[in-house]
């Protein structure tokens, strides 16, 4: 999780530290105006979103993460654009929810990587949590992952979390990747690991490192449903 990922203010500092040690002059440029054009004009947003990648790059970004974090930066270029919009509440939702509509997958999940900070700047609420759905029924691991950063964490239901964390196990999103795992998990989710474990064993096939750290850590046992 980098600095800033659980929703603060850092977030936009983070990546605008990064992209000043990334970008060529020409690309800077270009992002500063857009931000300041979309400061003054939340409709200006959707062409520069579009054009993000073309303008700036799609390279590996360094934010100082660990592995499986990573971040590109068109990643973080819609992500700043998104920091600037003018609106709030529904409008920014209004917004957001169009990009992630009409974009590809790296579009909508540079709109899900956002939502925690448009979350604690923008009043969002839940009005994000639709999208975060729709992400959890693809199969896109990329798309899977940024749906259970900080916001879904937060706002999924309980059964929604669950589900999640079952959906990144199946889809090999790793577990250190689903933001709040260890402090949302209760004995149902437990249940359901030790069964996914279980089956595992029954058709004699490894089980996912990860899977097996949740289980030892929980001290989930999976010999009851074995």
């Amino acid at each position: 999780m980098i600095p800033g990922d659980d929703g603060t203010r850092s977030l936009p500092d983070t990546l605008s530290g990064a992209l000043d040690r990334a970008l060529a002059p020409d690309a800077a440029a270009w992002l500063e105006q857009a931000c300041a054009a979309v400061r003054r004009e939340a409709g200006e947003v959707e062409g520069r979103f579009a054009v993000a990648a073309r303008r700036c790059g799609r390279g590996a970004l360094d934010v100082g993460t660990g592995p499986g974090t990573a971040w590109s930066v068109d990643d973080a270029v819609r992500v700043l654009l998104l920091a600037a919009l003018p609106v709030r509440g529904a409008a920014l939702a209004a917004v957001v929810s169009r990009l992630y509509r009409i974009g590809g997958g790296p579009e909508r999940r540079a709109v899900l990587r956002s939502l925690s900070l448009l979350e604690a700047a923008g009043d969002l609420g839940d009005l994000g949590l639709p999208l975060v759905e729709d992400a959890l029924r693809c199969n896109d691991p990329r798309l899977i992952a940024a749906a259970v950063g900080p916001y879904g964490a937060r706002r999924l239901g309980a059964h929604a979390f669950r589900q999640a964390v079952l959906k990144c196990v199946f889809v090999g999103v790793p577990l250190d990747l689903v933001s709040a795992v260890d402090e949302r998990t209760d004995a149902e989710l437990d249940r359901m690991m030790a069964d996914f474990a279980a089956e595992r064993r029954a058709a004699g096939r490894a089980l996912p490192p990860d899977v097996a750290a949740y289980l030892h850590t929980h001290r989930v046992s999976t010999e009851a449903t074995a």
